[in-house]
């Protein structure tokens, strides 16, 4: 229910946020207004937080409402693949974040893998690009997770204050992922084994399971 109540949420948010943009009268600005002042408060209770810091913060951040980007490393060794514990909740899941400006995809997933894993390599392949919303990952913002397979020589992770740990692991021995992951992982191995259509794409908004 709280996974609905999230989307509703940010459904309002983002129509608020492109409605204050382009409104051109005072009365359509003041409606979109109490768009994002509902939105803030609905994300405030489930949030636990203060509906006005947080639509002081949905004031000061109008366009941070998706869709955004990011990269993710898959980095394969003896059938295993490389995964990166994440220090905020202790899940594990494939080296990857946001993309910054001016930076491809592809050039994201390889910093990434430096940044998180002490690896450099090069982006061989677009594995899919990945809905947030369909693939459960949980984000209060709308993403487009883009999954690069990467070539390298340098095949021995090294950890650092981002990361609590690194390592590679089997189709059959992973470990606890963080959401999201707990189905992309998987859905690679099924690419990688010819399983599944590569590169993959959603045509749809259907529900993942």
């Amino acid at each position: 229910m709280n996974d609905e109540l999230q989307a509703i949420a940010l459904e309002l948010r983002t129509i608020a946020a492109f409605g204050l943009n382009f409104a051109q009268s005072p009365h359509d600005k003041e409606r979109f207004e109490g768009v994002l002042a509902a939105a803030a408060r609905l994300t405030a209770v489930l949030d636990n937080k203060s509906p006005q810091d947080t639509l002081t913060h949905f004031q000061a951040n109008h366009f941070a409402v998706g869709p955004m980007a990011s990269g993710e490393a898959v980095v394969m060794k003896d059938d295993k693949i490389l995964l990166i514990q994440r220090g905020d909740d202790g899940l594990w899941a494939m080296p990857g974040g946001i993309t910054d400006p001016g930076e491809t995809l592809a050039e994201t997933a390889v910093r990434e893998l430096w940044e998180e894993a002490g690896i450099h390599g090069t982006a061989t392949q677009l594995l899919g690009i990945f809905d947030s919303r369909l693939w459960h990952s949980k984000k209060k913002i709308h993403f487009y997770h883009a999954v690069f397979l990467i070539e390298t020589e340098n095949w021995q992770p090294k950890g650092n204050e981002e990361v609590t740990d690194v390592a590679y692991f089997a189709e059959d021995e992973l470990p606890l992922l963080s959401p999201g992951h707990h189905l992309r992982v998987p859905f690679v191995f099924k690419q990688l084994r010819g399983e599944a259509k590569l590169p993959f794409f959603d045509s749809n908004s259907d529900n993942r399971e």
